[in-house]
């Protein structure tokens, strides 16, 4: 999925988006930026305006390409019995690169998602190369045993201590193996935006 300057998304759909935006120099800029607009005369954004800055927050906070984003949208719109947005957000985190990312093995989902594409991880004592591989309560993710002494996960132990682990999520730094204890919620695992607006989006 190709993007364009890093910065310029992050300062039209939020500081969120990318982990390098999310420090105190950008929020900064941010809110100088915002004065800026304030004092300029103009009409604001329309409400479709609104809804697609939403849409393209949420998507490109997970990494996803737009087919693969309303894939997700679909599948949640089109689920009997269950709330869309709860299902949605659960479909996006319990991919296994955003889990691999909570669980503090990557800084970045990006990263996360080179991680798993160069066999890194394994789900269930099997490698995996596949990013989007919907992780299971009680599924098993590890770091490959042929992995461990690479130099990406030199002193991991010390590291993890450093970051605090979700609550739906178990992990032995030690052992370097973890899984899903319980399905997120937008309380254990902050959504990315407002899933309802998203909808909106892609009902209209």
């Amino acid at each position: 999925m190709k993007l364009g300057p890093k910065y310029k998304l992050a300062k039209r759909l939020g500081a969120t988006i990318f982990e390098k935006t999310q420090t105190q120099k950008f929020a900064l800029a941010q809110e100088r930026s915002a004065m800026n607009k304030k004092g300029s005369r103009g009409r604001g954004p329309t409400e479709y305006g609104k809804q697609l800055l939403e849409k393209q927050k949420v998507r490109i906070t997970y990494g996803l390409s737009e087919s693969q984003f309303s894939t997700y949208v679909a599948n949640a719109m089109g689920a009997h019995g269950a709330n869309p947005a709860e299902l949605l957000h659960q479909s996006l985190e319990m991919r296994l690169d955003n889990i691999v990312y909570r669980l503090g093995l990557a800084s970045t989902r990006r990263f996360a998602r080179q991680m798993v594409s160069h066999g890194h991880i394994t789900v269930n004592g099997t490698k995996t190369t596949i990013p989007s591989q919907a992780i299971k309560i009680g599924d098993v993710i590890a770091v490959r045993e042929g992995s461990k002494s690479r130099v990406l996960f030199e002193n991991f132990a010390e590291k993890f201590a450093e970051r605090p682990l979700p609550s739906w999520l178990l992990w032995d730094p030690k052992a370097m193996s973890g899984g899903v204890q319980q399905l997120p919620t937008r309380d254990s695992a902050d959504a990315a935006g407002d899933l309802a607006t998203v909808f909106s989006f892609y009902s209209r």
